[in-house]
């Protein structure tokens, strides 16, 4: 409490410096938070196409349709697959004209075999396990040819990790930077109380008793910082919604996370600023 109370006089006596304070980690998480909604939106885009992921087999014309239910429920037993959906010869054919308008002249009643289509679970869509199940599907003696697109599958895996590995690298380095201007900003502040720390140290006061009221600063301002960054982030958002594309927001959980990651960078940011103070005082 009394060092609650030593952090709160502190901001009294110089409310320009701690709004000046909070104004700039606000700028700088915002930076951070525009770089995650950026994030959160490429995933969601992968992820909706890496949906499209499937594999489709294509049946020959004297498929008996007993023994393609059959193969559909053993499909469908497979640890991989999410469903199995049978494509008759007619919706085949309504399917093509509707996503090939101009040439719906070209398709006639026949031409386009029916099939089996093999939707896989999330997470199981690499290339590996596409090919595994594309595989063991061309066993049935009834199906003709198999297909599920393995350079695209293979060229949308190799993105995704790439966008994971560059994300983690990203976001790292924002937050490194993240914490450095914090740093720089509680830094500010112990400068100013630079005299009041080392009359402190001349009583005898223990560097955790000097130390806390400006860890509890920190932590006060990352969390408005973290508040204030949030909404120029919402804002920023809103303006995209409404000019550009549809994106996603942070559900609340992330909300959640990135307002304590706020108060732990100011707390981080804090304990540095006066660690490195103390060490010369």
């Amino acid at each position: 409490m009394r060092s609650a109370r030593e952090a709160l006089t502190a901001s009294r006596r110089a409310p320009l410096l701690s709004a000046l304070g909070v104004v700039t980690i606000a700028f700088s998480l915002f930076a951070f938070g525009l770089f995650g909604l950026v994030a959160i939106n490429i995933r969601r885009a992968l992820e909706q196409v890496e949906e499209r992921v499937e594999v489709r087999a294509f049946l020959s014309d004297s498929a008996d349709i007993e023994q393609v239910a059959a193969a559909m429920k053993d499909v469908g037993d497979f640890p991989e697959v999410l469903r199995v959906d049978y494509v008759s010869q007619e919706k085949a054919l309504e399917r093509a004209r509707k996503e090939m308008g101009e040439f719906a002249d070209v398709f006639e009643a026949g031409v386009l075999p029916a099939s089996i289509e093999v939707h896989l679970r999330p997470g199981m869509r690499s290339p590996a396990v596409v090919k595994s199940v594309a595989d063991r599907i061309k066993t049935y003696h009834f199906v003709d040819d198999v297909r599920y697109g393995e350079e695209w599958v293979e060229k949308l895996y190799r993105l995704r990790n790439i966008a994971t590995v560059a994300g983690i690298a990203l976001g790292v380095a924002f937050a490194a930077v993240a914490v450095i201007i914090i740093g720089a900003t509680i830094r500010m502040t112990v400068l100013a109380r630079a005299k009041e720390i080392s009359i402190m140290r001349l009583v005898g006061a223990t560097d955790m008793f000097i130390r806390l009221p400006f860890l509890i600063d920190g932590l006060v301002k990352g969390v408005l910082g973290g508040l204030l960054a949030l909404l120029f982030v919402w804002i920023a958002n809103r303006i995209v919604n409404e000019y550009f594309i549809q994106t996603i927001f942070f559900d609340r959980q992330m909300i959640f996370v990135g307002v304590v990651g706020g108060a732990m960078m100011g707390v981080l940011g804090s304990l540095v600023s006066v660690g490195r103070h103390l060490q010369r005082v």
